[in-house]
C-alpha cells in the first residue's frame, strides 16, 4: 500500500486546510486509513480514521469540532479538513492504513503503512 501525503502549507491562526492523502488502489479495501501529527519533541498523535469500504471513522472529541476526515473512494483520497487552526496544530502531519479493529486506530502500531508527511505551520 502506497500513501501519499499533500496540502500542507504555512496557515494564520484561524485559517484553514486541507490535507489529502492518495493511496494505491491494491488492496486498501480492507483498511481503514488514519491520520496522525507530530510535532518537533513530542510523540505522534492520532488525528482521526476512517474505514475505506462501509463507513465509520472517528475523530477524538479534542479534534472533532475542527476536524473532519473524509474519502473519496473513486480517486482513492483521503482528506483531513482543518478549520480554525492554532499554534498548536503546528506539526507533520502523516496519513496510514492499518487492517486493525476501530478500537485500535488510535495506536501509531495498529498502522503498517506510512505516507512521508506533510508539514503544516500555524503562525501567531
Amino acid at each position: 500500500v502506497q500513501l501519499q501525503a499533500s496540502g500542507g502549507g504555512l496557515v494564520q491562526a484561524g485559517g484553514s486546510l486541507r490535507l489529502s492523502c492518495a493511496t494505491s488502489r491494491s488492496t486498501i479495501s480492507n483498511y481503514a486509513l488514519g491520520w496522525f501529527r507530530q510535532a518537533p519533541g513530542k510523540e505522534r498523535e492520532f488525528v482521526a480514521a476512517t474505514r475505506w469500504i462501509g463507513g465509520g471513522s472517528y475523530v477524538p472529541d479534542s479534534l472533532k469540532d475542527r476536524f473532519t476526515i473524509s474519502r473519496d473512494n473513486a480517486a482513492n483520497t483521503i482528506y483531513l479538513q482543518m478549520i480554525n487552526l492554532g499554534p498548536e496544530d503546528t506539526a507533520v502531519y502523516y496519513c496510514a492504513a492499518t487492517r486493525s479493529i476501530r478500537s485500535a486506530w488510535s495506536y501509531p502500531s495498529s498502522y503498517s503503512y506510512w505516507g512521508q508527511g506533510t508539514q503544516v505551520t500555524v503562525s501567531s
